[in-house]
């Protein structure tokens, strides 16, 4: 049985959709771990696996369409995320009218909770929720001819109704699962302009994160994970980590691999000192660059110094405004002093800080807290800002909160790129008013004299300089 995964390719004029954040447009491409981790599993036992990435070979549709129609696999599956959905779907109606006897299985946060609209014919499924069992399951009941109803985790039609299976409790631990399947990715580079190194991969040590901001989309997994969580539970899923001897081990593997550079992933990088300990050993022994997602309130001064003794070039922070009420509304669950206390550690153990911060997160915002928040920083001289405009995912409180108070144009939420749109309305700040502010704001940082000369001076290629100039222009200008 021969089954191939495949990215399809945009067919707008649109940038093609971040398939691993899940929540943007590609400025740089990075590797799908999540899916490889399932490609991993099926090779794992024994299966046929193809990759075939059209959107990092700069292919078309008129390119996908003459490759099923030469293809012959009897399972495709797509990961698939809300801004990718037109392109997802569009695949999926190509690959049925060349072979109306293959399976289309999808994946991912965006058949997770717009289920319906993937499945169009008793040959499509959607896997739920965290998929590898899942996937492995569903693979081996087609190669056996055997029942789906037993599988957890699946949504399919089952004579012309849609039905979906009990959601499937996520894994406490993923230490049993294969690394994921990089080999696929051979001859492909992938950069990312905060580290200015490469082999460059990504990397996960943990799913999830605990805490309650009211509009977070986490990684397109975790997001996935959450989703499928929250219909049965109503509260967020428990976190997975892997063991220490896990990570080290997939270390040891990219290490000998000859990677150099890897941003990890993980919802939330730090979570005790003594793990944080343990991990920057490991990344220090195998000389990696690295960067990682942390909040404000993990950051201690001697995680802070661990950070800057094992080669951590970049944290991002997500800290969306400095205004305590804000903060409060959005349940963050940190404060502004905080957020000084954070980056002022990092900035004294010589520790690259990127700050994100969304735009228009809650009710109370306004063009002098938007101004404020430039403000301030801009003051902090920290290495990147990153701003993007909330946008209210549905699954999230804050899509709760914005469908009651009628604040989204046009009544329901339409896939949106938050580094570019929004489809907020509040009564005193508009979507095309917070389009501006985000242009402005980026046009004002980025082309800041201080920030171009901070950035120049850390390149150690020309390599390196014009990946990060290719992605601070479609950054900026699309």
């Amino acid at each position: 049985m021969k089954i191939t995964f495949v990215i399809p390719p945009e067919p707008t004029q649109e940038a093609p959709a971040e398939r691993t954040a899940g929540c943007t447009r590609v400025v740089y491409p990075a590797p799908n771990i999540y899916e490889l981790y399932v490609v991993a599993m099926l090779e794992k036992h024994g299966y046929d696996v193809s990759y075939v990435d059209f959107v990092y070979d700069k292919q078309t549709t008129d390119d996908f369409t003459r490759f099923i129609a030469n293809d012959a696999s009897d399972i495709y599956y797509i990961w698939s995320v809300n801004l990718s959905r037109t392109a997802d779907l569009q695949a999926r109606d190509i690959i049925r009218k060349a072979h109306p006897e293959a399976y289309i299985c999808f994946l991912g946060p965006g058949a997770t909770y717009f289920t319906r609209l993937y499945i169009d014919h008793a040959r499509d499924v959607v896997v739920r929720g965290e998929p590898e069992y899942t996937a492995l399951e569903w693979t081996n009941a087609v190669r056996d001819g055997a029942a789906w109803n037993e599988i957890k985790g699946l949504s399919y039609l089952q004579k012309g109704t849609l039905t979906h299976n009990p959601p499937r409790q996520p894994s406490k631990s993923f230490d049993e699962l294969p690394f994921p399947a990089r080999h696929h990715l051979k001859g492909r580079e992938f950069h990312n302009p905060k580290l200015k190194l490469s082999p460059y991969t990504t990397m996960i040590t943990s799913r999830n994160c605990p805490f309650k901001c009211i509009y977070c989309v986490p990684s397109s997994l975790s997001f996935a994970r959450e989703l499928e969580y929250r219909s049965e539970h109503n509260r967020k899923p428990p976190i997975s980590y892997r063991s220490i001897e896990n990570v080290e081990a997939e270390l040891k593997e990219l290490h000998e691999a000859g990677y150099k550079a890897i941003g990890f992933m993980d919802d939330e990088f730090i979570w005790t000192e003594e793990r944080t300990a343990e991990m920057c050993r490991i990344l220090k022994k195998y000389d990696f660059k690295w960067g990682c997602q942390a909040r404000v309130d993990t950051i201690t001064e001697p995680t802070a110094r661990m950070l800057g003794e094992s080669g951590c070039l970049y944290v991002d922070l997500g800290i969306e405004s400095f205004n305590d009420e804000i903060l409060k509304y959005i349940k963050k669950g940190i404060t502004r002093e905080q957020i000084y206390n954070a980056i002022g550690l990092l900035k004294k153990y010589k520790v690259p800080v990127k700050l994100n911060i969304l735009i228009g997160t809650s009710p109370l915002e306004t063009k002098e807290t938007l101004r404020d928040t430039l403000r301030q920083a801009q003051k902090l001289r920290v290495d990147q800002i990153m701003f993007n405009i909330v946008s209210p995912f549905p699954g999230t409180e804050f899509y709760k909160l914005a469908k009651e108070n009628n604040w989204i144009a046009g009544g329901e939420y339409t896939p949106t790129n938050v580094q570019r749109e929004s489809i907020l309305n509040y009564p005193h700040l508009s979507a095309r008013d917070m389009e501006k502010i985000l242009y402005r704001y980026n046009l004002r940082y980025f082309l800041s004299p201080y920030v171009i000369w901070s950035h120049l001076r850390r390149f150690t290629s020309w390599s390196e300089f014009f990946h990060a100039l290719k992605a601070l222009k479609i950054k900026l200008f699309g």
